[in-house]
């Protein structure tokens, strides 16, 4: 049987396994998907241990409860990329830091690694101060705090809008700087894009402003001649 997982992945539910099942008896499905049927929990781990697998309850409300044999260490590292695949799509959100004018400086540095974290990641964060009680008198303490989170994020972020202010909360909201470059950047394609259209009318035009040059010419040297005639 195999050992439990690996602690790092830990962002997957954790489903008992082995000897962590309590039930007596239990419903067994194989790797294959195929069902072996109700087995006593003792029968159920010596098959597991004979196909070197896991026995993993899989529905432990029903009646008995459901546990399938499969490699729990390979099932648990899947559900892991899929977890980070689906955090990968959600990626331009809207991600929100909260802070407080007092805040304690270790809790501050903890606050801007996290929200660069998130900018890293693609997303707008808004950074918001709130005050409470009698903190609202010193309003300047909340500008300080925003002023240093957004000094310390310059490199990584720009401020998408003005600060706003209500009455117990002032916030800012950045953008990571790699997004905007890349909004520059298809602004700057669709100019070039609008220019080289353009460009093949210019180059039509002084074709046909040479033609019409070509034609002339034989004009002009029939006319020299006749006025050496006149002469």
């Amino acid at each position: 049987m195999r050992g439990r997982p690996h602690h790092n992945v830990r962002t997957v539910r954790h489903l008992p396994i082995n000897r962590q099942i309590r039930a007596r008896e239990v419903s067994v499905i194989g790797d294959d998907g195929e069902q072996v049927g109700t087995l006593p929990i003792a029968k159920a781990l010596q098959l597991a241990q004979e196909q070197e697998l896991d026995l993993v309850m899989v529905a432990p409300n029903s009646v008995p409860p459901v546990c399938r044999l499969l490699d729990y260490g390979k099932y648990r590292y899947e559900q892991v990329k899929k977890d980070k695949k689906t955090h990968k799509s959600q990626k331009g959100l809207l991600r929100e830091v909260r802070l407080r004018p007092k805040i304690e400086e270790h809790d501050l540095l903890a606050k801007i690694k996290k929200a660069r974290e998130l900018l890293a990641e693609g997303n707008k964060v808004k950074i918001s101060v709130r005050f409470r009680g009698r903190e609202i008198v010193y309003p300047e303490l909340g500008w300080q705090v925003l002023k240093r989170v957004a000094e310390a994020l310059k490199d990584e972020a720009l401020a998408s809008s003005q600060p706003s202010k209500d009455a117990r909360n002032i916030a800012l909201t950045l953008a990571p700087v790699a997004a905007k470059k890349t909004q520059e950047a298809k602004q700057d394609a669709k100019t070039e894009n609008t220019q080289g259209s353009q460009e093949p009318i210019s180059r039509n035009g002084e074709r046909q402003a040479a033609a019409d040059e070509v034609r002339q010419e034989p004009l002009q040297a029939q006319e020299s001649p006749a006025n050496e005639e006149d002469v």
